[in-house]
């Protein structure tokens, strides 16, 4: 049967009901009107409006993390895809699929410096995957269809897809797409084979899981491989939970701000199996843990981008492999009989609770809100499930280095390291599974980059909770500088508003926190206050500004 004509509007949301998407993140522009219009005859879409066009970015990418499928983002051209960049950039550091789609300029217009005119595919094309427009309305679902493939096979990461304004109002005669079907390699026999020989003869390995793509089941698999293995489990930066960090096998984050011990276990190992991590600065403390070109231990890295492998490292045995196959294989392993290296797991084990412990800066100076403790509260008040969010800066130190992940998908949090994160994903996370707990740990710089998505949050029913650290500044920065300028602080400062004014401006309840004893009965009533009324719930915590990190206080 010959399909009937359709504007490409209509096209355009028809393909994105064949690739499977529920929900589409924007901030409205009148080059995509008739994509709005097309919508209401779409009710399977949800259509979510931000206040920033950064948000509608980064909720998008928090879906993605969430679900593990594409995340799409619809804005407007110019100030619109601007906005928005951010969390291509976010979404390619995090490896996440990101569809943004970005209503065009006429092509009546172009090459004149049009309203809101910017060249996108050369604005785009050195951070996403794909960068490309759709000129025409009848290739339309050929575009779409590849968007989403790109997107999601191999390492996953972000595509943009431009349509020119007139090419959303012409018509069209054209057959759907099928849905896309993510490509990810397998590891061989052979592979497998040799990752074993390389195990046996090992007398101090360490197993390093890090990146995107894991399934709840993928993280089984690798957790049965390290206990089966007695295998120390590190994960790498801010991927904290794809191993339950209660386990006798978890040692620690390979992060900013590492246990110095921990990263001398990992350059001393005579084996590192680095499975889905990139090994990026961060989570290579500045590519120190392990030498470029040329590793001094033996290396196995494993990970889905075939492009990733050999790039900085050359390792002893590269596998281009998804997670969940190369988990499923692990799992499967005949296990190394008496390992020798199991009494060191014991020291890594014992090394990493001390390291959880309170910090000595925090002894000394005795703050009246405790950070250490306020981490500790979150831990036992909040259910194995609850997600976890946050954005930069230095209170995300305190989460990251004290707080217990326990299982898959809890942690959101961006390895690009991009402020304003951490509102906006709590508020995707709350409305993709509203039937979990949904914390944003915060900082008072992080919070004022995107706090107007508290707005999005009322609007769409997403009782969050909000706990935010503010002690007036930007305390990386601050910490940097005393670091380098001792006593000579500038343009870290920060006057901040009344935060618990603000959460009830946006309609929902706020405390000020400013002694530790207050901080257990706040939470609990905060938790129960969010899921009661459906609007966020916020704690601002008064922090001391001398404690820059766990590990930094000013004057000492």
């Amino acid at each position: 049967m010959n399909p009937s004509p359709r504007n490409a509007a209509r096209i355009l949301v028809d393909q994105w009901r064949v690739q499977g998407v529920n929900h589409v993140f924007t901030v409205p522009g009148e080059c995509c009107v008739p994509v709005f219009d097309a919508l209401l005859d779409a009710p399977t879409i949800r259509l979510i409006v931000n206040r920033h066009e950064s948000g509608s970015g980064f909720m998008a990418c928090a879906y993605a993390r969430l679900t593990g499928q594409p995340g799409v983002a619809l804005v407007a051209r110019g100030p619109g895809a601007t906005n928005a960049a951010i969390a291509v950039h976010a979404a390619r550091q995090d490896s996440l699929p990101l569809v943004l789609f970005v209503g065009d300029v006429s092509t009546a217009r172009r090459e004149r410096e049009a309203f809101q005119e910017i060249d996108l595919q050369a604005m785009f094309a050195p951070v996403a995957k794909w960068s490309v427009e759709a000129g025409r309305a009848d290739r339309l679902p050929e575009i779409v269809a590849r968007a989403f493939q790109v997107a999601t096979s191999g390492r996953p990461g972000p595509v943009v897809v431009s349509i020119p304004e007139d090419v959303l109002s012409a018509s069209a005669t054209v057959v759907d797409a099928r849905c896309h079907s993510p490509v990810q390699a397998a590891p061989s026999d052979m592979q497998i084979a040799a990752l074993g020989n390389r195990l046996r003869g090992a007398r101090r390995p360490v197993l390093i899981a890090g990146g995107s793509g894991w399934t709840a089941a993928a993280c089984a698999n690798l957790a049965d491989f390290a206990r089966a293995n007695v295998l120390p489990v590190v994960c790498a930066f801010r991927r904290q939970d794809l191993f339950d960090s209660r386990e006798p096998n978890y040692v620690g984050e390979a992060g900013l701000g590492i246990d110095p011990r921990l990263a001398r276990r990992i350059r001393d190992s005579d084996l590192v199996m680095v499975f889905g991590s990139r090994l990026s600065e961060a989570a290579s403390s500045g590519y120190a843990l392990i030498d470029a070109p040329v590793p001094g231990q033996t290396l196995v890295h494993a990970h889905a981008g075939v492009e990733e492998l050999g790039r900085v490292y050359q390792a002893d045995l590269m596998i281009n492999t998804g997670m969940p196959q190369l988990a499923s294989r692990l799992a499967m392993m005949a296990p190394v009989q008496d390992p020798p290296w199991a009494g060191e797991l014991a020291a890594a084990r014992a090394e990493f609770l001390q390291w959880r412990e309170r910090p000595a800066v925090v002894t000394q100076l005795q703050p009246a809100l405790d950070p250490w403790e306020v981490v500790r509260t979150l831990r036992e008040v909040l259910p194995d499930d609850a997600i976890v969010c946050n954005g930069a800066g230095n209170y995300a130190a305190w989460l990251h280095r004290f707080f217990d992940h326990v299982e898959p998908g809890t942690q959101l949090a961006p390895t690009g390291g991009a402020m304003g994160y951490a509102v906006p994903a709590a508020v995707a996370a709350k409305i993709v599974a509203p039937e979990r707990t949904v914390v944003c740990v915060t900082g008072d710089g992080d919070f004022l980059m995107s706090s107007q998505e508290l707005a999005t949050a009322a609007q769409c029913n997403a009782g969050v909770v909000v706990v935010l650290f503010d002690n007036g500044m930007y305390g990386t920065i601050r910490m940097h500088q005393e670091r380098a300028h001792p006593g000579r602080p500038t343009a870290s400062a920060l006057v901040n508003p009344d935060f618990a004014a603000m959460a009830k401006a946006y309609g929902g309840t706020g405390w000020r926190i400013e002694r530790t004893a207050e901080f257990a009965p706040a939470l609990t009533e905060a938790i129960a206050k969010a899921r009661a009324t459906r609007r966020p719930s916020l704690l601002w915590l008064a922090c001391d500004p001398r404690l820059l990190s766990p590990s930094m206080a000013l004057g000492t």
